[in-house]
């Protein structure tokens, strides 16, 4: 609903969703204007009604797997989720409210090795979802806009755009940094003094201590705790968020006035703890003071991944995409080719791959639709009207899909499949499928 409808309402008049959408304007307009003011009411608003059970909409919605304690959104529904909900608005109340330990697992990264991810239990992720609802306007208003990542009304898509237009000003020196393990080495103590420098309600501070100390259990082991001074669960609802606020401070540095990234023009693209910088000159004074920077900040550069290039020679990859400086067929001219890179089409192949290993017997309608999700989801991505290029990729995927839907209904019986010579046009035709060349943006 737009501003001036809201406005026009008495409060009687607004929903839950109206009201707190109405909260979080007014507070970013107060956090907006008034630089320094930091608040001190917010953990009344975390343990209202309205507040927790847009919050279980929204953790719901993700549908995430249980916790340490083995509750699920399917239990939650049988016992009541009116009753589940009065029960933790009580201990918010009461002050009784206690984290549970982070069950710790692990998910595969694109280079082989294995990212840890900590999952909070559903109760906690609630009140995780309800404190970030709560205090997200107030740091959105100090967030600077070079940071994409984890942000409301903001993608990679921005920050894919930011780069070709920082690269058509002849922003060409690239310094790509990459940090190391930035979720597990984010200091306690740092990260309470700048979130302290905007929030003074001490239950709120309170809560935000207990989720950052809560144990992590991984094969029956419980590691952490009292005793961890760093490191935020990479998983938790309210995780994203504490990662923007520490390496905002790396923004505002960057982009202070009469700074030395300043004076040699440089610009910062970040998305969570992935950023570049750009400019037309980076002397070792500049990459120096990054270096520098991030050592007071008690975070690491991986020096094996952390390269500075020059665009118009070397071509770097970022969030998936591969920057290039090409010669165009058509015009014969030089253009920034922004395009899938060769890792994201491995990535997808492989994912339909496993589709496939695991769908001999189903219903194609069954199939297609898997396929059609991540398809269009992977084309939805890659595709920036006016900035990247999909044509080659599209191609690639359109025939990786002919062959194996051609060699999925050739195995799936020894006696000779119907579809065996025409499957993927018959899919496109009966089941709708995705073809990768012909599908528009959705």
């Amino acid at each position: 609903m737009a501003r001036n409808s809201l406005e026009g309402k008495d409060k009687s008049q607004l929903s839950d969703k109206e009201r707190i959408r109405d909260f979080q304007r007014k507070i970013y307009l107060k956090a907006k204007q008034e630089k320094s003011f930091r608040f001190y009411i917010l953990y009344d608003k975390i343990k209202t009604k309205r507040f927790l059970i847009e919050s279980f909409i929204r953790v719901r919605k993700k549908k995430g797997t249980a916790g340490i304690d083995g509750i699920t959104f399917e239990w939650i529904a049988e016992y009541g989720v009116e009753k589940y909900l009065d029960e933790i608005q009580k201990e918010l109340e009461m002050n009784t409210y206690r984290p549970s330990a982070v069950l710790r697992t692990y998910i595969p990264k694109a280079n082989g090795k294995m990212r840890p991810l900590g999952i909070p239990t559903i109760k906690d992720r609630i009140v995780q979802m309800s404190c970030k609802m709560v205090i997200e306007p107030i740091f959105e208003a100090d967030f600077e806009n070079c940071s994409y990542g984890f942000r409301p009304k903001r993608s990679a898509k921005d920050a894919i755009r930011k780069i070709k237009e920082n690269l058509k000003s002849k922003k060409t020196e690239i310094m790509d940094a990459d940090l190391k393990s930035y979720f597990d080495t984010i200091p306690h103590d740092k990260l309470m003094i700048l979130v302290g420098q905007r929030i003074s309600d001490k239950y709120l501070l309170k809560l935000i201590k207990m989720w950052l100390k809560a144990p992590v259990v991984e094969n029956n082991k419980y590691s952490g705790g009292k005793k961890s001074k760093k490191g935020i669960p990479q998983g938790g609802v309210i995780s994203p968020l504490l990662a923007n606020i520490y390496l905002n401070l790396l923004d505002k540095i960057v982009n202070k006035e009469n700074g030395i990234f300043k004076q040699y023009g440089i610009e910062i693209v970040r998305y969570a703890d992935d950023f570049i910088l750009m400019g037309s000159n980076l002397c070792k004074a500049v990459t120096g003071k990054v270096k520098y920077v991030l050592d007071r900040m008690d975070l690491k550069i991986n020096d094996e991944k952390t390269k500075v290039i020059n665009a118009y020679k070397e071509a770097f990859d970022f969030l998936g995409f591969t920057v290039r400086y090409d010669r165009g067929k058509k015009y014969n001219g030089m253009y920034w080719n922004i395009m899938p890179s060769r890792k994201s089409c491995k990535k997808i192949r492989e994912n339909m791959k496993q589709l496939f290993r695991v769908s001999r017997h189903w219903n194609p309608y069954y199939l297609v639709q898997e396929l059609n999700w991540r398809t269009r989801g992977w084309i939805n991505y890659f595709t920036i009207p006016g900035v990247s290029y999909t044509t080659n990729a599209r191609y690639d995927m359109r025939w990786y899909l002919y062959r194996k839907i051609w060699n999925h209904y050739r195995r799936k019986s020894q006696k000779k499949c119907k579809l065996y010579h025409k499957a993927f046009d018959y899919l496109i035709e009966r089941y709708r499928l995705i073809n990768p060349i012909k599908y528009s943006l959705v």
